[in-house]
């Protein structure tokens, strides 16, 4: 798919990955739409030439405000980046019941409801793709990190199947599964981290190029070994 005059919704696009993304559509031509939820951010991408749309996707009610704030505008590309990651450990103390629903919500059923509101509009387009983006966690959990893992590893699931359901249309589906990424969300992990800008390439590669998959980094190398022994990946992923 060329991106070049393409008009892409990104979600969670003011900072880390989404940010890098908005950035390097808009150098590929493409007129990207941003949502996020901290006004100094958003003010700064404003000020770049995106437009912007305050957004709390956390609550049925902020995915259905977004769709209204759209109005009928057109979109070609919906990429489901924004996400909320949430301590879960019950090994120390018992965790937040309503952080673990926040992450939930936030990491699949906004996805979910944001692409059932805007299918429409987008099977109207000549061409049309839909981008969630996962994790390699989606393959396989780690410990420490259950609901965010869960959450993941539902929106894989769905993503699957809708691009089942779709065959045949003009909307190409495609997942990003990116490893750990050097973002605010990762600011306390020590171990090494992709840069935002080289995740956000590899990902409008496979957009660009057809993939269904964009398996980012080292998250290769843990597909390859899950396709070769599930355990021996789960295994892996269980020391982290």
């Amino acid at each position: 798919m060329r991106v070049a005059g393409k008009i892409v919704l990104l979600t969670g696009g003011s900072a880390g990955i989404g940010r890098e993304m908005a950035r390097q559509l808009q150098a590929k031509g493409a007129q990207v739409i941003l949502t996020g939820r901290d006004p100094a951010r958003l003010a700064a991408m404003a000020g770049e030439g995106f437009e912007t749309i305050a957004a709390d996707l956390s609550s049925a009610a902020g995915v259905d405000a977004l769709a209204a704030a759209l109005g009928e505008r057109e979109i070609d590309i919906l990429i489901n980046n924004a996400g909320l990651g949430v301590a879960h450990d019950v090994r120390n103390a018992l965790p937040d019941p309503d952080a673990a629903d926040g992450c939930l919500y936030a990491n699949l059923s906004a996805p979910i409801r944001l692409i059932t509101a805007l299918l429409p509009r987008l099977r109207a387009r000549p061409e049309a793709a839909i981008v969630n983006v996962t994790s390699g966690l989606a393959i396989a959990p780690n410990t420490a990190s259950a609901v965010y893992c869960a959450s993941k590893a539902g929106l894989r699931s769905y993503t699957m199947s809708l691009r089942s359901q779709l065959a045949g249309e003009p909307i190409a589906v495609i997942e990003a599964l990116p490893p750990v990424v050097d973002t605010q969300m990762t600011a306390d992990r020590k171990t090494s981290k992709m840069p935002p800008e080289e995740c956000a390439r590899q990902i409008i590669a496979a957009l660009e190029n057809g993939h269904d998959e964009a398996n980012v980094g080292m998250v290769k190398v843990l597909r390859a070994v899950y396709s070769l022994s599930p355990a021996l990946a789960r295994s892996i992923m269980r020391r982290f």
